[in-house]
């Protein structure tokens, strides 16, 4: 009964969100070219909001635990688990003031309303993961615009999302970089849960009635870390010993 509800809920959903890509691309295009990065910005945090209320016709539920107040004026290094696509809008809803930014395939930069404008022109990065000679400069580039402007890049060491919750292990090279070209920033462990049963089904239908959940930890000074491969495994353990499966 379950998957059979999901079928009509999920046309509803996928026409919310269709509706809500199409109005915020010129949004973003007005915003963007005529009163510059703020406005862009803006206009992108209200689209992540109405992103996640598109969800909710499918009776998922979001809670954003995060007990602690991080600092804005520095650069933050958000480093989570990766569950699915429907991680990306409560981080950079919830995380709004911290300028969340992502290192991105440039696929995404192409043919998706609202989406791609936002990672072509927003100051995320994209990157061709099967040409190192582009990808590694394009990082490196990425990590230094983080550092200068305190920005908040966001990390998903897996690499490959999890489809059944289950953490895969963290591949470091990505995450080591970033700690090397933003030597001031504040990590940031996030563990999600629950997002992998939005797709439980596959694309079509949608799972419903989820709970989303994502809980913030301790922040971490990567400075306070001689070794950064011991800071690294902390954080990994942090985040890997709040996902529940």
């Amino acid at each position: 009964m379950r998957k059979i509800l999901a079928y009509p809920l999920t046309v509803l959903y996928l026409i919310c969100f269709g509706i809500t890509l199409v109005v915020f691309h010129p949004i973003q295009w007005i915003c963007f070219n005529l009163f510059g990065y703020q406005a862009h910005k803006i206009s992108v945090d209200w689209l992540q909001f109405f992103l996640m209320r598109s969800l909710n016709v499918l009776g998922t539920r979001f809670t954003f635990t995060n007990p602690y107040d991080i600092d804005t004026d520095q650069p933050l290094i958000i480093v989570a688990n990766h569950q699915s696509m429907y991680d990306i809008s409560p981080i950079m809803w919830y995380m709004r003031k911290h300028h969340p930014k992502f290192i991105s395939k440039k696929e995404l930069g192409r043919g998706i309303p609202s989406v791609s404008y936002n990672l072509r022109h927003g100051g995320s990065v994209l990157i061709d993961r099967k040409n190192p000679r582009q990808s590694l400069p394009a990082i490196m580039k990425f990590g230094e615009y983080i550092e200068k402007n305190k920005r908040a890049a966001v990390i998903f060491p897996e690499g490959t999302r999890s489809k059944n919750g289950v953490p895969k292990p963290f591949q470091t090279k990505g995450l080591e970089m970033m700690m090397k070209k933003v030597p001031s920033a504040t990590i940031v462990p996030i563990s999600i849960n629950n997002s992998w049963k939005m797709l439980r089904y596959g694309k079509f239908p949608m799972g419903i009635g989820n709970h989303l959940k994502f809980t913030v930890h301790q922040p971490i000074k990567i400075a306070t870390f001689v070794d950064k491969q011991e800071l690294i495994k902390s954080v990994e353990q942090t985040i890997t010993s709040n996902i529940h499966p």
